[in-house]
C-alpha cells in the first residue's frame, strides 16, 4: 500500500502532484459545486431528449418537442406578415403620390424601402445612396429621368437600357470619335465649350467653332445651354455634377466613345409593391422633386 503524504501545515492529504515546491492538496470539491455540476448534466440529458441536439449525417436529432430555431423564425415572420397585411394591401392598391401623402403609409413604405435598398441597390449606389463614378447620386436634385415620385417609380420598375423589359428607359449617345462623326480636333473644340458651360477650368480652347459643333451635334439632347433633357435621359452639362468624372479629359473620352449605364428592371424580381416602397424611400432621401 502506497504511503499517503499529509501536509504538515494543513493536515490534509496531498495528491502527489508537485510543481516548483508547491504541493497540491487533495481537498474535496465544495458540495454546492458538485450539485451544480450534477444539475447541469441532468439538464443536458433533458435537453437532448426534448430538443434538437445530436448531429447525424442527415441532420440533427429532432427532439420530442419538434422545436427548431428555423421553425420559430418562420412562425415569427408569418405573424409579422399577417400583422402588416392590411397596410401592405393599401400600398399595393395606391399610387406612389397617394402613399407619400398618407403619413402612416409613407412611414411604413419608407422603412420597408430602406431595407430593400440595402439588399438590392447599395452595390451600385452605395450604402448612403451617394453613388460613384458611373452610378448616380440619389441624394441631390439632379435626375437623368426625372425625380418626381411617378418618374422614380417608372425608372425602378422598368430600369434603364435593360434588355429584359420592353418599356425600359433607352437612349444612346453617338460615338462621335469612334464612328468618325467628329475628328480629334473637333472633339477637343466641343470639350472646351462643354467645360466652359459649367465654369470648369480647362486647357482646351473655348471657341465659336466649338459652340457651333455643340449646337449641331449635342444641343438636340443636352439643350442649347447644356441644361439637359430628362425626356431622353441626357444629363445637364452646365453644373458641377458629372456622372463620369468632371475633367476635360473625361469629357473628351465620353464624346469619343461614350459609356452607357444599365439598371435592372426591378419589377420582375421584387414585384410592384416593393418597387413602390423603394420609390418612397429614394424620394425621401432629399433629392426628390
Amino acid at each position: 500500500m502506497d504511503h499517503k503524504e499529509i501536509d504538515e501545515i494543513s493536515g490534509v492529504e496531498t495528491t502527489g502532484h508537485e510543481w516548483d515546491g508547491i504541493k497540491e492538496l487533495n481537498n474535496p470539491l465544495p458540495r454546492w459545486w458538485l450539485w451544480t455540476f450534477y444539475g447541469c448534466i441532468a439538464i443536458a440529458v433533458v435537453y437532448v431528449v426534448f430538443f434538437p441536439a445530436i448531429p447525424w449525417i442527415g441532420g440533427a436529432t429532432k427532439g420530442l418537442l419538434g422545436w427548431s430555431s428555423r421553425g420559430q423564425f418562420a412562425e415569427q415572420m408569418e405573424t409579422a406578415k399577417l400583422a402588416q397585411a392590411d397596410i401592405v394591401a393599401q400600398i399595393a392598391d395606391k399610387d406612389v403620390a397617394t402613399i407619400i401623402a398618407n403619413p402612416e403609409l409613407e412611414r411604413f413604405a419608407r422603412s420597408a424601402g430602406a431595407s430593400l435598398f440595402k439588399v438590392n441597390c447599395i452595390q451600385c449606389h452605395g450604402s448612403g445612396a451617394a453613388g460613384s463614378v458611373g452610378y448616380p447620386n440619389l441624394n441631390d436634385d439632379e435626375w437623368l429621368w426625372g425625380g418626381k415620385p411617378a418618374e422614380i417609380y417608372t425608372t425602378i420598375l422598368h430600369g434603364i437600357r435593360y434588355d429584359g423589359d420592353e418599356d425600359t428607359h433607352f437612349s444612346l449617345m453617338p460615338n462621335f470619335g469612334k464612328d468618325g462623326i467628329l475628328d480629334r480636333d473637333q472633339i477637343i473644340e466641343v470639350a472646351g465649350y462643354v467645360a466652359s458651360l459649367s465654369g470648369m477650368e480647362s486647357t482646351y480652347p473655348v471657341t465659336e467653332e466649338g459652340k457651333t459643333l455643340f449646337a449641331d451635334n449635342c444641343a438636340t439632347c443636352h439643350g442649347d445651354m447644356g441644361q439637359g433633357m430628362q425626356e431622353s435621359g441626357a444629363p445637364p452639362l452646365n453644373n458641377a455634377i458629372w456622372l463620369y468624372n468632371g475633367t476635360p479629359d473625361a469629357i473628351v473620352a465620353q464624346i469619343t466613345a461614350p459609356r452607357h449605364g444599365v439598371m435592372p428592371a426591378w419589377q420582375q424580381k421584387l414585384g410592384d409593391t416593393a418597387v413602390k416602397e423603394l420609390t418612397v424611400y429614394v424620394h425621401s432621401l432629399g433629392g426628390g422633386q
